[in-house]
């Protein structure tokens, strides 16, 4: 089936709906999602959104923005960071305009509280930076946008799944994408893609990311010919439930929750004595992680530690905690009003992606050559406003600040620029990849199962490309990827049928989780230094001379990672020292 218009955005987070919201009255715009809008993973987002509004102390852009470059283990490119601290606050009281219920302070403004990594005054103790509504941030956010779709009469293709994206005369004219309801492949001709379609958490065992979290707008990029970027930059949160990965929030520590060991020590103030449980996501889980491999966690195995918010009495807990101490009721049986929660670092967000400039742009290659007509923003994009290491709450704002400049570039262009036509045979690697699935229905020496296969992968992930990687680790999984990626050349569906065929949408999901972990541990494996969320413990040391360069990394024709470029860092302001907290 045959789809033209003007812009398509590929998926309904906030993203997506934010630079949907830019097209209209500007250009004729569709959304394509995987799901329903208001159940993309913006919702699970908890804790925050980050503004130096100075609502409830003195607070500056620029302290904003060095904390997001020293936060990123200065592989942050500074002019990203620079747009995302400016912005923040424009967009901040854009969304409170469209109807975002904030929590508030006494005198009526929105309240502000702290989260990891951000401080005042250039690193001299924490602040209160973070916008919230509750812990259910997220979710009040894709809400208030998706409203606004509604409001605004955007065209939604609901549970289409992202097959190819076509290229034609060098520019970007569409993409094609299969029907969950029908099987039926559905092609949109457009003048300008956005790709918003979030991260790949599934990859790994322990995750905090939902079962749709798996890659599928890198992968699809991937196989057109665009690199993705920082791949190995893959962080993991320091408090997700032990052993389901499902988040509790950083907001309980910026609430004023407290991490402890199984001795009963806090002890983050051991590793970060001015931040101490505040300090950024890639330096707590490595404490934790620390705490844990010299026998010092908690409960039989010694496996996890606990996060305490006892002592913050049961009314804060309850008006400003009140989903995540549910979380905790509910999968683990405990009470937070009187005892700690076990936890432990969970797979959560993606630094890297396709690589964008800070309009949004994709670009192909270490110089920054733009590919007209296609645009990225969110998780699934590398702007690289994050570096090695997100600091909380730049999440969410990323998404916003750079959802809009990705549309708003989007309706420039496409009021600048004619209609290009599809390429011939458009549709041809979409059916092949169709053809390869469905055709293991009928085929009896196709064995292979992708659920099997996919624990698979997720194992080995969560075993040898987790908080501490090394050379051993990283080649043990470069070789189980090869291995997989055989079996799933052997893949075989158990349901024959087209409609609501989720079989035949979890293999296309697990080929692109395999194409995204094999960049991620290529990577990794070429990276020999320790930086944010990269730790080597046989390179322990960050290496600015050879590795403060971004990672770019180019498929193969018949997969696999062909090679790796690098891509220097841009730096404007704030020249790399070592990271103190």
């Amino acid at each position: 089936m045959y789809h033209k218009y003007d812009a398509v955005v590929v998926g309904a987070g906030g993203a997506g709906l934010m630079a949907a919201l830019q097209l209209v009255g500007k250009a004729n715009v569709a959304c394509i999602t995987k799901l329903y809008p208001s159940r993309s993973h913006t919702g699970a987002a908890q804790g925050g959104i980050c503004a130096a509004l100075g609502n409830t102390e003195e607070d500056h852009w620029e302290w904003h923005m060095f904390d997001t470059v020293k936060g990123g283990d200065y592989l942050t490119d500074q002019d990203a960071a620079e747009v995302l601290a400016r912005d923040a606050v424009e967009r901040i009281i854009e969304m409170e305009h469209m109807g975002l219920p904030f929590n508030r302070t006494p005198e009526g403004k929105i309240d502000q509280r702290r989260f990891g990594g951000h401080t005042r005054n250039y690193g001299e103790g924490p602040v209160r930076r973070s916008c919230f509504a509750a812990d259910r941030t997220g979710h009040m956010i894709l809400q208030t946008l998706y409203q606004q779709g509604i409001k605004e009469n955007v065209t939604f293709y609901n549970e289409f799944h992202v097959m190819d994206l076509l290229i034609n005369n060098g520019r970007c004219v569409g993409v094609t994408a299969m029907e969950v309801k029908t099987g039926e492949l559905h092609t949109f001709h457009t003048k300008a893609v956005i790709f918003a379609t979030g991260g790949y958490g599934r990859a790994w065992r322990v995750t905090s990311n939902a079962h749709a979290c798996t890659g599928d707008g890198m992968a699809v990029a991937y196989r057109a010919g665009i690199p993705l970027m920082d791949m190995e930059m893959y962080q993991f949160h320091p408090t997700g439930l032990y052993r389901i990965g499902i988040l509790l929030s950083e907001a309980a520590r910026g609430e004023g929750g407290i991490l402890r060991n199984g001795n009963g020590e806090r002890f983050c103030e051991r590793y970060a004595p001015t931040l101490k449980d505040l300090a950024p996501r890639d330096m707590v889980s490595r404490f934790i992680a620390q705490e844990i491999r010299e026998g010092r966690g908690a409960g039989p195995n010694k496996d996890f530690v606990y996060l305490h918010v006892d002592h913050l009495g049961k009314e804060v807990i309850d008006s400003k905690l009140p989903d995540i101490t549910d979380f905790a009721r509910t999968y683990l049986h405990v009470e937070p009003y009187t005892e700690g929660v076990p936890i432990q670092p969970t797979a959560h967000y993606a630094m890297g992606g396709i690589p964008t400039n800070i309009d949004g742009e994709v670009i192909l290659d270490e110089k920054s050559t733009v590919l007209p007509g296609c645009y990225a923003a969110g998780e699934v994009a590398c702007v690289s406003v994050h570096g090695a290491n997100r600091l909380g709450t730049n999440s969410l704002v990323d998404l916003v600040v750079f959802g809009k400049r990705a549309g708003l570039k989007a309706a420039e262009y496409v009021q600048k620029n004619d209609w290009e036509s599809l390429p011939a045979h458009h549709e041809t690697r979409s059916n092949e990849l169709l053809g390869f699935v469905n055709a293991g229905a009928n085929d009896t020496r196709r064995t292979e199962i992708a659920g099997d296969i996919r624990k698979e992968l997720q194992n080995k992930m969560q075993d040898w490309v987790s908080i501490v990687r090394n050379d051993t680790s990283l080649n043990n999984m470069m070789t189980k990827l090869s291995e997989l990626r055989e079996r799933y050349g052997r893949l075989r569906l158990q349901d024959t049928g087209n409609k609501f065929n989720t079989e035949r949408l979890e293999a296309l999901e697990l080929g692109a989780l395999l194409e995204c972990a094999e960049a991620t541990t290529k990577g990794a494996l070429e990276r020999k230094e320790s930086r944010g969320a990269q730790y080597r413990d046989d390179y322990e040391n960050r290496d600015d001379v050879n590795f403060l360069a971004h990672t770019m990394a180019y498929r193969a024709e018949n997969g696999g990672v062909k090679e790796l470029r690098y891509k220097p860092v841009v730096i404007t302001r704030f020249q790399p020292k070592e990271r103190k907290y």
